[in-house]
C-alpha cells in the first residue's frame, strides 16, 4: 500500500519524514570523538540508515532573543563531573566552544548536501540552557514574563526562519514548532497554567503565538509539540497548528519499573527497592548530591536522584525486571499505542492538516539499558510505526533512541528496515 503526500505538504519536501531526534545533542556534544564532531558524517550516517530528516533545538531564544547574550563563543559543558555521564542526553563531555549562528548554519548546509530536512523546535525552557558555561541563558528566559513567553519565544522563532532563508536555505525547513513539549516545559506556567493543568490555561497564548510565526512566514508550516497530548480533551489542543505534532511514549511496565524503585521520589531516597538495582560500585547519595549547580538542576529540570539512578543503576537487573514483568503491561501498552496514535490521526484529519509523531516509544531509560532497543522494545516500535502507516502519517521517529547520541544508533539494518517500509507506506512484506 503506497499512502499519498499528503495535502498542502510542499512539493520540495519529502512525501514522509523519516525522523532521526538531534534535539540539543548536535551542539552539545561536538568534540573530538563525539557523535557530532562532524556534521557531515553525522549526516551520512543518518542517509545510510534511511532518514531524510533531523529535528532539533535551533536555539532560537538565545540565538535571535533580545537578551544581549554574545553567542559567537558560547562555551558547552557537562553536568559537571560523572555526573550524567551513564544518563542518556547528558553524557556530554564538554569544552567545545561554537558560534551559535554559524553553527546553525553549518547544520543547515550539512543538510543541504545530504538532502535532508530539518524540523526547528526549541528545549530552551526544558534543558539546553543548562550546559552552557554560565547562567546567563538560563537567567535571561526565566526573566520574561511568564504571560509573555510564548509571543517572546515566537518572534525569536520568526527570527531564526528568516536569517534561515537569507542564507537561501529556506527549502530544508519541514517545518517550525514553537518549542518541544509545551505542556512540560516552563511554558505551561504561561496564561496561569500550572503544572497539574498544563493544557487549557496556555491555549490562548499557544493559539497566539504560533499565529505569529505563521504570518511572518506563510510558506513555513508552524505548529505547537506535546509530550503528552491531552488524547481524552482534545479540546484543549490549539486548532491553528498547521501540522498535528504529537508525542507518544506509553511507560507500561517502564513506570511500574520507576513507581517501584522511586526513581523519582524526593523523600528516603535510595528506596531498598531501588538499592537492589544498583551497581556494587554506586556511592551514596551524600558524596553524589551537591555536584550539580543548582541554577543547572533548575535549567534542566532533571533532579538530583535521577540522575542518581540513571547514572549509578546496573543496567542488566534494570532491564531484567522490565522483562520480566513486561507480560503484564504488554496489552495495555498496545493499547495505548492504537488509541492514542487514532485520536491523534482524527484530529489531524478532522483539521487537514498532517500528523507527525516527533518523539516516542517506549520512555526514558538510562543511557546503556537495553530493553528499548533490544526485541521486546523494537517490537513496540515495529508495533507503532505500522499503525503510523495504516493512519497515513507523514512523519515519525524509528524510536527517539535512534539518533547518533544513543547505542541505539548501532542498530542499522534495523532503522533501513523500517524506515523504508514506512517511506514506501508498506506494511506487509
Amino acid at each position: 500500500m503506497t499512502i499519498a503526500r499528503p495535502t498542502g505538504i510542499p512539493d520540495h519536501l519529502p512525501a514522509r519524514l523519516t525522523i532521526s531526534l538531534w534535539d540539543f545533542s548536535w551542539y552539545t556534544r561536538t568534540q573530538e570523538g563525539e557523535p557530532f564532531a562532524d556534521l557531515d558524517v553525522a549526516f551520512d550516517e543518518a542517509v545510510e540508515r534511511g532518514y531524510n530528516t533531523v529535528r532539533i533545538c535551533a536555539m532560537p531564544f538565545l540565538l535571535f532573543g533580545e537578551h544581549g547574550i554574545d553567542t559567537t563563543a558560547l562555551r558547552m559543558v557537562s553536568m559537571g563531573g560523572e555526573v550524567g555521564q551513564r544518563t542518556r542526553w547528558y553524557d556530554a563531555d564538554g569544552g567545545a566552544t561554537i558560534d551559535g549562528r554559524a553553527h546553525l548554519l553549518e547544520l543547515f548546509r550539512a543538510a543541504d548536501r545530504h538532502g535532508c530536512s530539518v524540523i526547528l523546535s526549541s528545549w530552551e525552557y526544558q534543558q539546553s540552557p543548562a550546559f552552557l558555561e554560565g547562567p546567563e541563558w538560563y537567567e535571561a528566559l526565566a526573566a520574561v514574563p511568564a504571560d509573555e513567553r510564548h509571543s517572546v519565544l515566537a518572534a525569536a522563532m520568526s527570527d531564526l526562519v528568516q536569517f534561515v532563508k537569507d542564507e537561501g536555505l529556506a527549502h530544508r525547513i519541514a517545518y517550525a514548532e514553537l518549542h518541544n513539549e509545551v505542556d512540560l516545559s516552563r511554558l505551561n506556567l504561561a496564561g496561569g497554567g500550572s503544572d497539574t493543568d498544563p493544557f487549557w490555561p496556555q491555549r490562548a497564548s499557544l493559539d497566539h503565538a504560533v499565529r505569529q510565526v505563521q504570518e511572518r512566514h506563510p510558506d513555513i508550516h508552524a505548529t505547537w509539540c506535546y509530550g503528552i497530548p491531552p488524547h481524552l480533551d482534545m479540546g484543549a489542543v490549539p486548532d491553528v497548528g498547521q501540522i498535528g505534532h504529537f508525542h507518544l511514549y506509553v511507560y507500561g511496565v517502564l513506570g511500574a519499573l520507576e513507581r517501584f524503585a522511586g526513581v523519582r521520589d524526593t523523600e528516603g531516597f535510595p528506596s531498598e527497592a531501588l538499592r537492589t538495582l544498583l551497581r556494587r560500585d554506586a556511592p551514596p547519595v551524600s558524596q553524589y548530591e551537591g555536584k550539580v549547580e543548582p541554577w543547572r538542576l533548575a535549567a534542566t529540570g532533571v533532579s538530583t536522584t535521577m540522575f542518581y539512578t540513571y547514572d549509578w543503576v546496573d543496567t542488566a537487573k534494570w532491564d531484567l525486571w522490565l522483562y520480566e514483568h513486561y507480560g503484564e503491561w504488554r496489552e495495555a501498552m498496545m493499547q495505548a499505542i492504537d488509541d492514542r496514535l487514532e485520536v491523534f490521526a482524527r484530529w489531524s484529519s478532522g483539521h487537514g492538516v498532517p500528523m507527525v509523531v516527533g518523539e516516542g516509544w517506549v520512555g526514558y531509560t538510562p543511557l546503556l539499558a537495553e530493553f528499548e532497543d533490544g526485541p521486546v522494545g523494537q517490537a513496540i516500535a515495529e508495533h507503532a510505526l505500522e499503525r503510523c502507516i495504516d493512519l497515513g502519517v507523514w512523519g515519525a521517529v524509528a524510536g527517539s533512541n535512534s539518533a547518533p547520541q544513543h547505542p541505539g544508533w548501532d542498530n542499522v539494518e534495523w532503522q533501513q528496515a523500517w524506515n523504508r517500509r514506512f517511506l514506501a507506506g508498506q506494511i506487509d512484506d
